[in-house]
C-alpha cells in the first residue's frame, strides 16, 4: 500500500457473496437492455445476435482478468490501483481517469432517463432530485446501498421476464426473424458489440467495492463471472424475444424497444409496466454508478491525483461521504443543464480505455502463455470495439483522454519544478 493510501482508514467490510452479485446486477441489467438493443440493431441488423455474443466474450475477458487482480489488490479504486501497481503510476491514472470522466457521464444520462420515463416534461428537475435522493442513499452506508439494488433488480427482471414471456407466447412471435446474418457487415457488428458493452460493464462496480467487500480473495472472483453469467442469459432472452416479434429493422426502429414490442405482441397494456420497469432500471443503473465513482474518487484523492479532501472517510457510516457528495453535486449540475443520452458512445468508449488496461495489467500477473491468452483477447477486444464505435464517440472520447493526459504531463512538471526549488 502506498503511503498516501494509509494516510485514509479502511473502509469496513460488509458485503457478501450475493451483495456483491446484485450490486453487479444492479449496475448491468439497467437501463441499458431498454435502450441499447434498438442502436445496436441499427448498426448491425440481423447481425444483432453476433454483436451481443462479440460483446460478452470481451466482457467475459474483461471480468476475468479483473476477478484475478481484484482478489490481489482488494482496495476501493479497481483497475485505477491494478494499473498504478502493475504497470505504473501513469496506466492507473489513465483507468483512473477514463472511468470518472466516463461514469460520470453515464451517471448523468441515467439521471435523464429516469426523468424521461416517469416525467418527461420536467425530465431534467426528476433528474436532478433523483441524483440527490439516491447520494443520500449511499451516504447512509454500503449495506443500505446494497439492499436497495437488491429490490431493483427484482422488479427489473420480473419486467423483463413479463416482455420474454409475452412476447415469445404471441401470435406475432416468428422464429424466422431469428436468423443470424451479417446484413450490417463486419463493421455494424463491432460497432454493435461495442454499444451493447455499455450494458455488460456493470461487474465494474463489484471491484471498485473491493475494500468492501469480506474475504476478497475468495468473493470477488466468485461474485463476477456470478454476475456477467446471469446477465448474459437475461440479455439473450431478451434480445431473442423482442427480435422474434419485431424483427432487425423493426427493433432497430424502435425508439422504445420493449414497450413496442410487447404492443405489437398485442399486449398493449402491458407498456406502462415496462416504462416504470425502464424508470426503476434507471435509478438501479444510477444508484450503481454513482457508487462505483466515488470509490475511484476516493483512490485517486489518496494518490493525489484528485484534491486530497475527497480521500475523507464518514467516521459513523464508514463511506467516502465527501467523493459522493462532489459526484452528486456534478452529476446533479449536469443533469439540469445538459443533455447527455448522446455521451452514451462516449462513456463506452472510456470503459473500454479503462478495461484495456485491466487487462494489460492481468497480462503481468503470470508468464506462462496460456495464463496470457484472456488478457490478451480482452486487451486486442477492447482496442477494436472502442474504435468501431461511432465516429463522434471515438472523437470525443480520445480528446478527453488526451486532457487528462495533458493534465498528469502538467502535475508532474509542477511536482518536478517544486523538489527541484527545495533542493536550491
Amino acid at each position: 500500500m502506498t503511503p498516501s493510501s494509509s494516510a485514509s482508514p479502511e473502509l469496513r467490510r460488509t458485503l457478501g457473496v450475493g451483495d456483491a452479485v446484485v450490486i453487479g446486477l444492479g449496475s448491468m441489467v439497467g437501463a441499458g437492455i431498454f435502450a441499447a438493443l434498438g442502436p445496436a440493431a441499427r448498426a448491425a441488423g440481423s447481425g444483432l445476435l453476433l454483436g451481443l455474443a462479440v460483446a460478452a466474450v470481451v466482457a467475459y475477458c474483461n471480468a476475468t482478468s479483473s476477478a484475478r487482480l481484484a482478489a490481489l489488490y482488494p482496495a476501493s479504486g479497481g483497475t485505477y490501483v491494478y494499473g498504478r501497481e502493475r504497470l505504473g503510476p501513469f496506466w492507473g491514472y489513465l483507468a483512473g481517469w477514463s472511468f470518472v470522466v466516463g461514469k460520470t457521464a453515464s451517471c448523468a444520462a441515467m439521471a435523464l432517463t429516469v426523468g424521461a420515463y416517469v416525467w418527461p416534461g420536467q425530465a431534467h428537475a426528476v433528474a436532478v432530485a433523483a441524483v440527490v435522493a439516491l447520494t443520500a442513499v449511499n451516504y447512509g452506508g454500503v449495506q443500505k446501498s446494497a439492499w436497495l439494488t437488491r429490490a431493483i433488480v427484482a422488479v427489473v427482471l420480473a419486467v423483463l421476464a413479463c416482455v420474454v414471456v409475452v412476447s415469445l407466447g404471441s401470435g406475432e412471435s416468428d422464429a424466422g426473424r431469428l436468423d443470424i446474418g451479417t446484413s450490417g457487415g463486419v463493421g455494424g457488428v463491432l460497432q454493435a458489440a461495442g454499444l451493447l458493452f455499455f450494458a455488460f460493464a456493470g461487474y465494474a462496480r463489484i471491484a471498485t467495492l473491493g475494500e468492501e467487500v469480506r474475504d476478497p480473495a475468495r468473493t470477488i472472483p466468485r461474485a463476477i463471472p456470478l454476475a456477467l453469467g446471469i446477465a448474459l442469459v437475461v440479455y439473450a432472452c431478451v434480445a431473442v424475444a423482442v427480435l422474434s416479434v419485431l424483427g432487425p429493422n423493426g427493433l432497430g426502429q424502435a425508439g422504445a424497444p420493449l414497450a413496442d414490442a410487447v404492443q405489437a405482441a398485442g399486449v398493449p397494456g402491458l407498456e406502462p409496466v415496462v416504462r416504470v420497469g425502464a424508470a426503476v432500471a434507471a435509478l438501479g443503473s444510477l444508484l450503481a454508478l454513482i457508487l462505483g465513482v466515488s470509490r475511484t474518487t476516493l483512490a485517486m484523492a489518496r494518490d493525489r491525483h484528485l484534491p486530497g479532501a475527497l480521500a475523507a472517510v464518514h467516521p459513523r457510516f464508514q463511506v467516502p461521504h465527501r467523493a459522493e457528495l462532489a459526484v452528486g453535486a456534478v452529476v446533479a449540475v449536469l443533469a439540469a443543464t445538459v443533455d447527455v443520452r448522446g455521451a452514451i458512445g462516449f462513456s463506452s468508449f472510456g470503459v473500454l480505455a479503462y478495461y484495456a488496461v485491466a487487462n494489460a495489467s492481468a497480462w503481468t500477473l503470470d508468464s506462462t502463455p496460456a495464463s496470457r491468452v484472456v488478457p490478451a483477447v480482452g486487451l486486442l477486444g477492447c482496442g477494436i470495439l472502442a474504435f468501431s464505435l461511432p465516429a463522434v464517440s471515438v472523437v470525443v472520447g480520445a480528446g478527453v483522454l488526451t486532457v487528462g493526459v495533458v493534465a498528469y504531463g502538467v502535475r508532474r512538471w509542477a511536482a518536478a519544478r517544486a523538489r527541484q526549488g527545495v533542493g536550491r
